[in-house]
């Protein structure tokens, strides 16, 4: 097996390279029970309010653009008919929050215009630094959570936002449900052989975009059995030495993505539950061929599945996959 190594041999630091990982504020858990504390934040003029609307984030239309923060003045009217106002956190200057608006409204207030564009975020945030992006996806994986949870799963009853957006709460007094945000686990692991990586790719890509392996964790599974299980289910390889590699926050809608790497036992591919059209072996020489002839196009640069085909690609020393992109 290629030795992979990107220059942090700690998993902690490979993680804060990936996009949507480099989140520094404090998230004030200590404080967002405190409803008059949260309300006081709401009015003060230090607040910053990120507006978020269906999948859309508000940028400005700067060149790189910037998160569309509000004051409290303009969020004002906002507020009102906000499906959530969620406190993300603080960090000693200003408190911040996001504020989650109707996806059934056709049209926005005129006054954002003057602050940016609401666009998606996965088309944006290879153009954002690290703490921008990271915010930004935390904000929205937030108000996904409360648009799809605005009632009990135990009876049914209407929940209400609770601890500054942090939980919701059932509403019927006979129940009292407390539902917290989750987060979906899925693995995906760059699966090798010698010189060879596996790629994948599934009927409804684009043409010619391939990607590794990535799949849910079910209950009652280790990450590391659902690795196997997912390379096995879907290419019918065995794989072994399963290594962990980092994480990535993965806001569509709300997954963590745990990056691995493995080892091929068997090299035959066969296809078996649908999921691929197609899985190939390519060698670093063929991805530099097909890269060039236009018959492969890889993950985007904020994907934690770029990130470990670039790292497995640049561990033998004699290239850089990030040259070869630039120079196409």
């Amino acid at each position: 097996m290629t030795h992979i190594n990107d220059g942090a041999s700690n998993p902690e630091n490979r993680s804060a390279r990936n996009v949507f990982a480099a989140l520094t504020i404090d998230r004030a858990s200590r404080r967002r029970r405190d409803d008059v504390w949260v309300a006081a934040q709401v009015e003060a003029r230090e607040s910053r309010f990120l507006p978020v609307w269906g999948e859309e984030v508000l940028v400005t239309d700067e060149s790189p653009p910037r998160p569309g923060w509000l004051g409290p003045d303009r969020a004002r009217d906002l507020l009102g008919e906000a499906e959530s106002v969620i406190l993300l956190g603080e960090d000693g200057d200003h408190a911040y929050f996001a504020l989650g608006l109707p996806v059934s409204r056709d049209s926005l207030p005129g006054t954002l215009a003057r602050i940016g564009t609401f666009r998606r975020l996965r088309t944006v945030a290879a153009l954002l630094d690290g703490q921008a992006a990271s915010m930004l996806a935390y904000a929205k994986a937030l108000v996904h959570y409360h648009h799809h949870h605005r009632f009990c799963g135990r009876c049914g009853a209407p929940t209400m936002s609770a601890a500054g957006g942090q939980l919701r709460q059932c509403t019927n007094p006979a129940c009292g449900q407390q539902d917290f945000p989750r987060t979906d686990p899925a693995i995906i692991v760059l699966v090798s052989s010698g010189d060879r990586c596996l790629l994948g790719r599934q009927p409804t890509w684009p043409e010619h975009y391939y990607s590794i392996i990535a799949g849910f964790v079910e209950p009652g599974e280790t990450l590391e059995a659902a690795v196997v299980r997912e390379v096995k289910e879907e290419t019918g390889i065995r794989v072994r030495d399963v290594q962990y590699h980092s994480s990535q926050p993965w806001p569509f809608p709300r997954s963590l993505m745990m990056g691995f790497t493995a080892t091929a036992e068997t090299t035959a591919i066969r296809l078996h539950d649908g999921e691929l059209e197609e899985a190939r072996w390519l060698s670093r020489d063929d991805i530099v061929r097909e890269l060039k002839q236009g018959t492969l196009q890889l993950p985007s640069l904020i994907s934690i599945s770029h990130r470990l085909i670039e790292t497995w690609f640049d561990a033998d020393g004699s290239r850089s996959l990030k040259q070869l992109l630039e120079q196409r």
